[in-house]
């Protein structure tokens, strides 16, 4: 239950998540502004009359100062109106509705991905430190760091769509539609974002856990004749799940900004492929309703990682 000192939590970071998305979306938009050459005249053409371009920037209100049409957007976002799109005319929250589920499919098999193997990796490396286990591991997460996304993307793809024909090469499902297919399309795309979080949370899990184990607490239990099952699972797993759920809240924001890499190699039609080629269009409204949609991501799984901290360890709530 929330009591008063994780209600205090959750009103304090709700207090600091406001000039995160503030400064987060004001930046952007001042960015977008620097961008080479003029939306309107994008908008109205090549061969289009200055009165007809003046016509655009009234339109759009690309005539006001900065901070006014920065203060308009921001004031209609926070009231759900993110805007429509410039190139299609289609409202950027519909945009995002219909591509953010695709993107949270890919980041939430990839995570559990990442914590149904690195977890393992990292307790057999740490229970066996020096040994050839721990070597293997090590060399695994080393490994796993190293390769980049969009190349083992590109060999599943050639292995397991091109030469055995197991799974979809590209392109997504609704998951409200057939979630079987939603997820065989997935599969793949989500490897190809979990290798790098396999190999940081077995790292980090195995340095942790070393640590721990090797501490004369753990030793102790040991002299009292524990089993070292019951000192791993009660004692060593236990002291560890507040780093451990740290990693988790970083791997978790890490891959959402990955999925630009991914998605562009798997042609899936995520919030990467919407923001990209929105940039390329200069369609602002469609890229500053994509960071905004992604801040506010990140501030919510910031501010649940905050609460299960007071949950896991009720010294930090205190």
């Amino acid at each position: 239950m929330l009591n008063a000192a994780r209600l205090h939590i959750i009103g304090r970071r709700l207090l600091q998540a406001i000039p995160v998305v503030v400064l987060s979306t004001f930046i952007v938009f001042g960015l977008l502004k620097l961008v080479p050459g003029d939306v309107a005249v994008t908008l109205a053409g090549d061969n289009a009359s200055e009165q007809r371009i003046a016509e655009i920037r009234e339109l759009y209100g690309l005539n006001q100062p900065f901070l006014l049409q920065y203060g308009s957007w921001l004031g209609k976002a926070v009231q759900g109106d993110l805007s429509n799109s410039l190139v299609s005319n289609e409202s950027v929250l519909a945009s995002i509705q219909r591509c953010l589920p695709h993107t949270l499919l890919i980041v939430v098999l990839a995570l559990l991905t990442a914590l149904l193997i690195g977890v393992p990796l990292g307790i057999a490396a740490a229970t066996k430190p020096g040994s050839w286990i721990d070597s293997i591991v090590m060399a695994i997460a080393s490994l796993g760091v190293a390769v980049p996304n969009f190349w083992l993307g590109m060999l599943l793809v050639a292995f397991f769509s091109l030469q055995l024909g197991w799974l979809p090469a590209t392109g997504a499902v609704s998951f409200f539609k057939d979630p079987w297919a939603s997820l065989s399309h997935a599969i793949l795309p989500a490897l190809a974002l979990a290798s790098g979080g396999i190999a940081e949370v077995a790292r980090q899990l195995r340095s942790s856990l070393v640590e721990i184990l090797s501490s004369q607490q753990v030793r102790t239990l040991h002299a009292k004749g524990l089993p070292p099952s019951s000192i791993l699972w009660r004692h060593g797993l236990k002291n560890v799940s507040v780093n451990l759920l740290t990693v988790i809240s970083l791997l978790a924001n890490r891959m959402l900004a990955a999925t630009v890499v991914v998605e562009a190699v798997f042609a899936i039609p995520g919030m990467g492929g919407l923001i990209v080629n929105a940039a390329m269009h200069r369609d602002f409204p469609v890229v500053q309703g994509v960071v905004f949609t992604m801040v506010l991501i990140v501030v919510s799984l910031n501010l649940l990682t905050d609460i299960l901290y007071s949950v896991l360890d009720p010294r930090i709530a205190s």
